[in-house]
């Protein structure tokens, strides 16, 4: 890495507050390399003691530490007449505004995101070094009073401090919104390489079985006469997983397709959606002819249709199987609108499920029911999901064993997705 610190002569000494040895000696490494003379304490209360026994030009310090914090380290040092004008740098994650607010409370002079870029914070570093004669002819400010989060806080550091630790602020911001902007861009290649992956292997897997469940029919009505019971069983067994393993790819497509699916908003009347929805399942499953099933008012919406229709279809179904051994089975399906959003739920009195495992509900190929009680995948709830996260809605549900479920969604009231 080119240098970007001039040689110093005699070297400045720079005091390391970290009580993590790996980043220690990985930050001293960078330094040392620079031509600085480096120091490490493991934690607030040493780095405290060594810099009042040998005052350094510089202190980085981490903010989490056993025994002594970064915020204290730098309120101690700003509070002692023989070093308050030795600058601080706080290394944080920067994961709370708050941190602004601690940082200028306690006086520090500069921020550092981690994990850090070196020649960032090389710069940071020469920047604050370079300045400290600067820092030292302005004079402390009688303090201001403010409000943030509903707290007070009194910041007593000086212009310069201020000035320095907003603008390191906002340069972490902008790294940090540089870098989850560049993880945004990999990760939705990554998924799209994943949806065409998955996509192609389902596809390809379709061909040898089909060969499988056409050879094992050939055996079944050409050879059945020359096949003991067992080899009878054991054909019907063949051509039972072909048959679930056929629909384990269908469901597998149609997960993959939704990543390929552009979605187009138009305005959506819910309820007459939920009655085809309804119609059309229970024409293709007669036994679900004897469930009772009222529908209230469904507030509209603006949402892909056909995607929407996947949605209903998921939860509708979800809601006839799993109810279909209740004596009296009921499902009910409302919606409400707060005008921010429109919160949709499809109730049944069925076999409900165990909060205990609610986190593995809208998983792919995850079940939290027996396949000999309830035939199924594992991937509607999945879709149900992947579809109204997409259009920037949310998804939930409620159950208790034996006492039935409850599941809602909820899309944006009033703006085209």
């Amino acid at each position: 890495m080119d240098s970007i610190v001039p040689v110093i002569d005699p070297p400045e000494k720079i005091l390391i507050a970290e009580d993590s040895p790996t980043q220690a000696q990985r930050l001293r490494n960078i330094l040392e390399q620079q031509g600085y003379e480096v120091s490490v304490a493991a934690n607030g209360r040493l780095a405290l003691e060594m810099a009042r026994q040998l005052p350094p030009a510089l202190i980085i310090s981490d903010v989490i530490m056993p025994e002594m914090d970064g915020y204290q380290l730098c309120r101690s040092i700003k509070a002692d007449p023989a070093l308050h004008n030795i600058p601080v740098i706080l290394v944080t994650t920067m994961s709370d505004p708050q941190d602004v607010i601690r940082g200028l409370e306690c006086g520090a002079d500069n921020f550092v995101l981690k994990p850090y870029d070196e020649r960032y914070l090389l710069s940071r570093v020469q920047y604050v070094v370079l300045n400290r004669a600067l820092r030292r002819t302005e004079d402390a400010g009688m303090g201001v009073e403010i409000y943030f989060d509903s707290q007070r806080h009194f910041i007593t550091a000086d212009r310069l401090q201020i000035l320095n630790l907003l603008l390191s602020t906002y340069d972490a911001a902008i790294q940090r919104n540089k870098e989850l902007n560049e993880s945004k861009e990999a990760l939705e290649i990554s998924n799209q390489e994943l949806e065409s992956f998955s996509y192609s292997v389902s596809h390809d897997l379709r061909a040898p079985l089909r060969a499988i469940d056409g050879y094992a029919n050939i055996l079944e009505e050409d050879y059945a006469s020359q096949l003991d019971e067992e080899g009878l069983r054991y054909l019907s067994v063949i051509r039972n997983n072909t048959k679930r393993m056929s629909t384990v790819i269908d469901e597998l497509l149609a997960f993959s397709r939704l990543a390929l699916h552009a979605i187009i908003a138009d305005e959506l009347d819910m309820n007459q959606l939920v009655q085809e929805v309804i119609e059309s399942t229970c024409q293709d499953h007669q036994e679900y002819r004897a469930h009772k099933i009222a529908v209230n008012s469904l507030p509209p919406a603006q949402a892909d249709r056909g995607l929407l229709r996947q949605v209903w279809a998921n939860l509708i179904s979800n809601a006839l199987k799993y109810s279909s051994k209740t004596a009296a089975p009921m499902i009910e399906i409302s919606g409400r609108s707060d005008g921010v959003e429109n919160v949709y739920s499809v109730r049944d009195n069925g076999a409900g499920f165990s909060m205990e495992y609610y986190d593995k509900l809208f998983g792919v190929f995850q079940r939290l029911h027996r396949n000999e009680d309830f035939p199924g995948i594992g991937v509607g709830l999945a879709i149900v999901h992947r579809v109204v996260t997409r259009h920037g809605g949310r998804v939930w549900a409620e159950g208790k064993v034996n006492h039935g479920a409850v599941f809602y969604f909820a899309l944006q009231a009033g703006e085209k997705k």
